[in-house]
């Protein structure tokens, strides 16, 4: 290539966890970042300035159909949900996964990912990504001292279920609250809820209530606090919800069956109402399968030139 030749990089916009444009969370595919360095790609996400901005490459495994590169506008992440299947649709519907195929995985920082899709392969209505199994940390004391950063009193937290640190693959802390109004006037004083917690490597902290007058199984939750990913608060959070989902059927807080159906509503307080459906599911082995789901919806197009 000659010196100061132009590149050019061809992006699509989608709304994911949504059925309508203008809801869910946006996410910026980049259909080809063959030829971007990682700063490159780092700065491209702070300029498009959404929770997450994805890069396409080609796979470096025989068993997935792409490899994804996830940045938000500060870091890098090794998984996430809302990429994961908003990149899915993206790759689907411009025809980059085998013909009629319903399944195929995404090659990312934590291994291959599968993904399924629901309705016409080439127009998925739905699409589903499986998550490694849950893990969680031991409950974490002082739970004063974090009602008061977040703005609330201890008797805020719901009762007899733990605050703890849970993950599929990034690190979240989870604070159950009463109720889904509770949830919306949490307020974040970082510095007093960086004190409580300490110095482990954190992404965001998710705090969530049982909302039975939505319907059976059904949570509101914020993903809020995020640290060094530059958004303060995510509209709709796919990784965050894998945990989740594993975490309210432990703690007896959705009706237990072998396959568990939860609907997170999330991002309603900053007015990006979004859906997340999660799957859990019972394994013989005791352990859990865990999917994570939702509509995507397209927005626009466009073409990054760089100089």
């Amino acid at each position: 290539m000659s010196a100061g030749a132009t590149r050019t990089y061809s992006f699509v916009q989608v709304d994911v966890f949504t059925d309508r444009q203008f809801g869910g969370n946006p996410l910026a595919v980049f259909l080809d970042g063959t030829g971007l360095s990682d700063a490159e790609m780092q700065a491209i996400a702070r300029e498009m300035n959404l929770s997450e901005t994805t890069f396409v490459l080609p796979p470096e495994r025989d068993d997935c159909v792409a490899r994804v590169r996830i940045f938000t506008p500060g870091r890098e992440l090794p998984f996430a949900g809302h990429p994961t299947v908003g990149t899915a649709y993206v790759l689907a519907t411009s025809g980059r996964v085998p013909a009629g195929a319903t399944e195929f995985a995404l090659e990312e920082r934590v291994g291959p990912v599968p993904v399924r899709l629901e309705g016409d392969p080439n127009a998925p209505t739905f699409i589903w990504m499986r998550h490694p199994a849950a893990t969680f940390g031991p409950p974490r004391e002082g739970r004063a001292q974090l009602a008061a950063a977040l703005g609330l009193d201890e008797a805020d937290l719901l009762p007899d279920v733990p605050v703890c640190v849970g993950s599929t693959g990034v690190p979240f802390l989870y604070i159950p609250l009463r109720d889904p109004a509770t949830v919306d006037r949490v307020v974040v004083d970082l510095p007093a809820l960086s004190a409580w917690f300490g110095d482990e490597e954190l992404v965001g902290t998710f705090v969530f209530a049982p909302n039975p007058a939505a319907g059976p199984n059904r949570v509101y939750s914020r993903m809020i606090a995020a640290h060094g990913i530059g958004i303060a608060e995510d509209p709709a959070t796919g990784s965050a919800s894998g945990p989740l989902g594993a975490y309210l059927v432990r703690h007896g807080l959705v009706a237990s069956s072998d396959e568990v159906r939860i609907v997170s509503e999330q991002g309603t307080k900053i007015g990006r109402q979004s859906f997340v459906h999660i799957t859990v599911r019972s394994r013989p082995d005791g352990g859990e399968e865990i999917e994570v789901g939702g509509g995507t919806v397209p927005v626009l197009e466009g073409t990054l030139r760089i100089a």
